[in-house]
């Protein structure tokens, strides 16, 4: 079974099209799939529009009283996913603004079942293209790429801030044994590199699939906040170099 992770934020005018485009996704090609939308404090009535443009999809929405952050609502997703789901599961998270094309999914999940443990969707491989996103913003992941392939776990990846990734639902289960609520703790963006990092103690098979980034397709502005963003990032890349209490040892998962 896939599962897709969908954190919002005030999202009621980006999440008909994307609803739409994961219905027509399931429907074209037969998928056993859960739509699983972190609504995390909206004040636009993410929830209601979501219920609405969702009729033909197995749709669980969670809610956060209060507005908390990407990562707190990610790790919303991850923790309630891996309540339910079998060990080989899928589990996709995307972002919920309309930019990443849900029509790739089949192949991420096939290369999970392949044996893969992580697929990254990565703008930055042959066939990749971010060129609708912003410039500063484009600079800033490419920067984030070099930082975390020259000090980080990963040498063969190159698109760490993709918000785009399929997990095999056994390795987030061990993460979060190991990790429990710790397992994210940034608020903010820089969550999608810790939770890359603090996997990294798994010794993960790896995968980047091109990602053509669709922002053109986005309706409101970003919420990203580049220079707090940047500063995560550098005091990430300390952590895991410095802070033994960063990354946990692996424990035995059963089942």
């Amino acid at each position: 079974m896939i599962h897709v992770i969908l954190p919002a934020f005030n999202e009621s005018r980006n999440l008909p099209a994307q609803l739409g485009r994961l219905e027509t996704l399931q429907r074209k090609h037969g998928l056993t799939m859960a739509v699983w939308i972190v609504d995390d404090g909206s004040t636009d009535g993410t929830s209601e529009t979501a219920k609405r443009s969702a009729s033909n999809l197995d749709l669980r929405i969670l809610w956060h009283d209060q507005n908390k952050g990407l990562g707190r609502a990610l790790l919303t997703g991850i923790q309630n996913v891996c309540a339910v789901a079998d060990f080989d599961d899928v589990a996709v998270v995307m972002d919920a603004d309309d930019t990443h094309d849900p029509e790739i999914i089949p192949r991420m999940a096939l290369a999970i079942d392949a044996g893969e443990d992580i697929v990254i969707m990565s703008r930055f491989v042959n066939g990749g293209d971010d060129s609708s996103a912003p410039p500063f913003r484009r600079l800033l992941s490419r920067g984030a790429g070099f930082l975390l392939r020259t000090f980080g776990p990963y040498e063969d990846v190159h698109d760490f801030s993709s918000g785009y990734r399929a997990y095999r639902v056994s390795i987030l289960r061990q993460a979060l044994l190991g990790y429990s609520d710790q397992l994210i703790q940034e608020a903010g963006f820089a969550c999608m590199v810790e939770l890359l990092l603090k996997l990294s103690v798994f010794s993960p098979r790896v995968r980047e699939v091109p990602l053509y980034l669709r922002y053109d397709r986005k309706c409101g502005p970003s919420k990203l906040r580049i220079f707090r963003t940047v500063l995560q990032y550098l005091q990430l890349i300390i952590r895991y170099r410095t802070d033994e209490r960063f990354l946990r040892q692996p424990r035995e998962l059963e089942g």
